[in-house]
């Protein structure tokens, strides 16, 4: 992105096992810190130094699994693309960026339900957006095709129940 940054904070569960983990990323120059000045409530415990080490290892020794990470964000938004095309009205749209992505619905109900729906065939995914409208996806960078194309399909068909009862719902 062009992008050159002195300080990047970077938090949740980085330590590769779902436990806390947040690390502050700075150009050398800037680490000004001597050893054990440094304090946070939030800094990891042995178990997830641990862990964030050999996520290190095993998955960022080279380029393979970023590379697969864009792919699948590609995988990701394409499906979505044509969830987008075959179910909505103009109001639907793919927003995000990676594997960070998402469906712009016309209001929170509508996404409230098609996660309800969806939640009821087994995919797990949640709201967001100022107005809880946004069918956001957010999968885990290890999630197999397999698994993209299955979650794609209970998306697909939350998608088609919730429209179509909202077409039907307004033609009544």
């Amino acid at each position: 992105m062009g992008i050159k940054p002195d300080i990047i904070t970077l938090s949740k569960s980085l330590s590769g096992f779902g436990l806390p983990f947040a690390i502050v990323v700075m150009r050398n120059e800037l680490d000004q810190w001597e050893p054990g000045e440094h304090n946070g409530t939030f800094r990891g415990n042995n178990h997830a130094f641990v862990t964030a080490a050999a996520a290190l290892e095993h998955f960022w020794a080279d380029e393979e699994f970023a590379k697969s990470v864009q792919a699948k964000g590609k995988r990701i938004a394409d499906g979505m693309q044509k969830i987008v095309r075959k179910h909505g009205p103009d109001s639907l749209y793919v927003k995000g960026r990676g594997m960070m992505l998402g469906i712009n619905c016309p209001d929170g109900d509508t996404a409230g339900a098609i996660c309800k729906e969806a939640f009821a065939n087994g995919l797990v995914i949640e709201t967001s957006g100022n107005h809880s409208q946004v069918v956001k996806c957010l999968c885990p960078l290890t999630i197999t095709e397999e698994q993209i194309d299955k979650a794609l399909t209970i998306l697909d068909a939350a998608f088609a129940k919730v429209m179509a009862e909202q077409v039907a719902n307004q033609a009544s």
